[in-house]
């Protein structure tokens, strides 16, 4: 007797636990459903970063050259200079408005000359520009993680740069016929 009622007490107590269990889960679940929620409020309140237009465009010429392909790094680099041309300079501390709007004025003209030039120096352009993208980004900020990547063969051994999102190497300077020359030199975080 004293077996059953042990057993039966031991159910009673496993079956009250896993009941409790039950009734538990769906309030955390709501409770994680309404972090979840502020979490996506708050994100949604962020202005978004002076660079997202301009860092847009960039990675689109970076892309399209990757690809080889002429025309979209064109369109590309005209939408990169707009993007450029349209930065509110007025909003960043008065000290660097001066070095902001000489970096801003050489890259917009590097984007203008991309988007009216043929492959080989739209190359030239874009690794020249990519040094003054990449000074905006250590002045202005990210909004998101980028990566210095250096390749040592592109200009006859010079070498030359670019940002990019991916770790993985794709190299705009040379296309397909040097697609995975470079490495990460740096990585730039938010």
């Amino acid at each position: 007797m004293k077996t059953t009622l042990l057993t039966l007490g031991f159910a009673l107590a496993i079956a009250s636990c896993s009941s409790a269990k039950k009734e538990e889960q769906p309030a955390d679940n709501t409770t994680e459903i309404a972090a979840k929620g502020e979490q996506t409020a708050i994100s949604d309140q962020q202005p978004e970063n002076a660079l997202t237009p301009v860092l847009d465009a960039y990675l689109m010429v970076k892309d399209a050259l990757v690809n080889d392909h002429q025309e979209g790094a064109a369109n590309a680099g005209a939408a990169l200079a707009a993007a450029l041309g349209s930065l509110d300079l007025t909003q960043f501390a008065s000290d660097k408005q001066a070095e902001l709007e000489e970096i801003v004025e050489v890259a917009k003209n590097h984007g203008e000359h991309i988007s009216e030039s043929e492959i080989s120096d739209q190359r030239a352009h874009f690794e020249a520009m990519s040094s003054d993208i990449k000074d905006l980004v250590t002045i202005i900020g990210t909004d998101r993680t980028l990566y210095h990547q250096y390749c040592p063969m592109y200009s006859g051994g010079k070498g030359g740069m670019w940002l990019s999102v991916n770790q993985e190497i794709r190299n705009p300077l040379f296309g397909a016929r040097m697609l995975k020359c470079g490495k990460v030199e740096d990585v730039i975080s938010l």
